[in-house]
């Protein structure tokens, strides 16, 4: 083992991690050795190709296959420099003010979580796309929407220069989402920030990570790490925790703090969604465009949300719930389908969390409450309600026996589409946003860290990703983890004299 000295160590690159890391280049510009350790890899531009089966298993955990315990939903858990700002559509939505003041935290206000956002929104090029970059697919949401009675809103993006590849969800080939992978980590890098990539912590010790650097194989998608594979145990004054909820609940565990903290890996959410798929008559630009440019905001009242989208073929057969010739059918109709994804606000409860196996492993354990499966439903019944205003002629909707409805049948959604047909394990749930299991709060009875991130009873440790949410934050949750992870770093940087 290699014993290497730094004064701040950032496990994580994505929208913490990579926050986290440019708000510390005034330490390495000032001689402090600041490391950022990311477990995926660092790809060149040229090998963003689009390809679903060769951009999974690069740019996510299990390929984008991470199973929960009760395997009946998959976790989106991006694994890349950048982390899973590199694999998402690049919606920038500010917090709700309900959501901040609801989590009731001590010391954290909406207004400054609001102005750090608004802050990064800035510097990420978060706009609104003009008309003529929106694709018939969102187009088709609009007019489904306002024909139903329902006011949808354009989502902010953080695109520079799109060139409407529509593949968002495998990393931009063009360059222009403006993830940390683009804007934080350059920054930080120029500064004097050091990344480390296939970098993976193990444990952490006291002012240590223990970390294994691996070897590029040859099949492998990526730069070589920047350090020589092996183990390593890197000493640090500070220890920054950014490895998204499930990952930075597990390294935590594993490192034996669930003894003095017992809410460690509680309180997890994470937006359960599926996809929907309306037919329609005539070809569509469902997969050329930004895939998710509207969305219709149900969470405050109805606790779900309604996003456009465009998966990928293999993505899309999996969602659907029939078999055989109508599964086949429906697939040759991809060029016709409109998509929605249907997107359920959780809320924390007991039995949903994280473990870790006896390997120390993650381990997500997640049970569908009946309010949950309400939500889907009525989400459903909306998405359908939208698709048919918008010209479709039959709409796929899991929650209903069978899942396929004819036009015709647009009276009697209510009646087709009802909980007792959503049955775990046979509906293709899977889930992007992971929230919680290092929450904040007032001490170490109800949560893990305080309202700046710091591990209570452990000065010298600091979390800073979406495992501080003490619930779901209802929307995507990007700029809410940089606003976090900004006070982080800001109390990281007025301890300067510390480290």
């Amino acid at each position: 083992m290699r014993d290497v000295h730094a004064d701040v160590v950032v496990i994580g690159s994505g929208a913490g991690g990579g926050t986290v890391a440019e708000r510390l280049a005034p330490l390495a510009r000032a001689g402090k050795r600041v490391l950022v350790l990311e477990q995926g890899p660092r790809l060149d531009d040229h090998e963003f190709t689009g390809n679903e089966i060769d951009m999974g298993p690069a740019l996510f955990e299990d390929a984008g296959g991470f199973l929960t315990a009760e395997g009946t939903m998959t976790l989106a858990i991006g694994r890349a420099y950048g982390g899973s700002t590199v694999v998402y559509t690049g919606v920038s939505l500010v917090a709700p003010e309900r959501v901040i003041q609801g989590w009731q935290v001590p010391a954290l206000t909406y207004t400054d979580v609001q102005q750090r956002a608004l802050r990064y929104a800035r510097d990420n090029n978060v706009h609104l796309l003009p008309d003529d970059a929106i694709n018939e697919n969102n187009r088709l949401f609009v007019e489904g929407c306002t024909a139903a009675g329902y006011a949808c809103h354009q989502f902010p993006v953080n695109v520079a220069g799109c060139l409407g590849s529509g593949l968002c969800n495998l990393g931009c080939p063009n360059g222009a989402k403006q993830g940390t992978n683009r804007v934080q980590l350059p920054h930080a890098e120029a500064a004097g920030v050091e990344v480390v990539t296939r970098a993976t912590a193990r444990r952490i010790e006291e002012r240590a990570v223990v970390l294994d650097v691996s070897p590029k194989e040859a099949h492998m998608k990526g730069r070589p790490s920047e350090w020589e594979p092996g183990t390593y145990r890197v000493h640090a004054a500070t220890i920054v925790v950014a490895g998204g909820a499930v990952g930075s609940s597990a390294l935590l565990l594993r490192s034996g703090f669930g003894a003095q903290l017992p809410r460690l890996g509680r309180d997890f959410t994470c937006h359960p969604a599926f996809i929907l798929v309306g037919e329609h008559d005539r070809p569509i630009t469902n997969d050329v465009g930004h895939p998710k440019s509207f969305y219709l905001d149900r969470a405050e009242t109805d606790g779900y949300v309604l996003e456009t989208c465009m998966y990928f073929p293999f993505t899309t057969a999996k969602n659907l719930t029939s078999f055989g010739p109508p599964h086949s059918a429906l697939m040759h109709a991809f060029p016709r389908l409109q998509m929605i994804l249907v997107l359920a606000c959780d809320k924390r409860v007991p039995e949903n969390r994280i473990t870790i196996d006896r390997a120390g492993k993650p381990v997500v354990h997640y049970r569908f409450t009946d309010a949950v499966v309400e939500r889907l439903v009525a989400a459903t019944r909306t998405a359908a309600e939208i698709f048919f205003a918008a010209g479709a002629l039959r709409v796929h909707a899991p929650p209903a026996n069978p899942p396929l409805l004819e036009r015709d049948e647009a009276q009697h959604i209510a009646s087709r589409i009802r909980a007792e047909h959503f049955l775990p394990g046979s509906v293709a749930v899977a889930a992007a946003h992971m929230m919680g299991g290092c929450a904040m709060g007032h001490d170490a009875t109800d949560s893990v860290t305080d309202a700046w991130g710091r591990v209570h009873g452990v000065p010298w440790l600091r979390v800073a990703d979406a495992s501080l949410f003490p619930d779901s934050v209802e929307i995507n949750p990007y700029l809410t983890i940089m606003a976090l992870a900004d006070r982080v770093a800001e109390g990281i940087l007025e301890d300067r004299d510390r480290i």
